[in-house]
């Protein structure tokens, strides 16, 4: 797709500076409320744009994702001066899910992950008031150990993308044509900053 190279470029424009892969995920929480959190950028799902996200599937926004799977990311690149906002559906792969294929995803995603980052799904839900900082013992993971229950992978299947670059004052807008309930190619509109 033609913003995934444009998004490529802003990666490797930034790739030293650390803070380039983490993005902000918008989605619909509880009562309808906008919710926002930090993200790692984990690559894209292998022969397509999906874009792949760790989380706890015993946070909150598992369960307002499933009630309301739309999200939108809003990523920029400092040195670049780009943003992107990448909107769409998000799916949840967690262990209870049915289909194998989403299964070995969510496997190989979880391998390409540290041994530190996967220790974290070891520790007590997130959100969960601790009387004491017993939670933040040492925390010991089998390297070779497939994802645990509280591993759970996003997966936002764009639909539209604003692409902003502020040095060249540029805004491209791609929008995914629709027919029925399958997707098919990239529009691209250049459109006022």
């Amino acid at each position: 797709s033609p913003w995934r190279a444009l998004l490529q470029r802003a990666l490797d424009a930034n790739a030293h500076l650390k803070h380039s892969t983490f993005f902000q995920l918008a989605t619909v929480g509880a009562a309808g409320r906008p919710a926002n959190r930090t993200v790692v950028f984990r690559g894209f799902q292998e022969q397509c744009d999906k874009i792949q996200i760790n989380t706890d599937a015993r946070s909150n926004k598992i369960g307002e994702i499933r009630e309301w799977p739309l999200g939108e990311i809003c990523w920029y690149f400092t040195d670049s001066w780009e943003q992107f906002r990448i909107s769409g559906i998000i799916d949840v792969i967690d262990g209870s899910s049915l289909d194998p294929a989403k299964l070995q995803q969510r496997e190989k995603a979880w391998f390409a992950s540290s041994v530190k980052s996967r220790s974290q799904y070891l520790g007590q839900s997130p959100g969960v008031p601790v009387a004491n900082d017993d939670h933040i013992k040492d925390v010991h993971i089998d390297p070779s150990a497939g994802p645990v229950d509280a591993y759970c992978l996003l997966t936002l299947d764009p639909e539209k993308v604003d692409y902003v670059n502020l040095k060249s004052n540029q805004r491209l807008m791609f929008t995914r044509t629709q027919e029925g309930d399958e997707f098919n190619d990239w529009m691209a509109e250049k459109v006022s900053p």
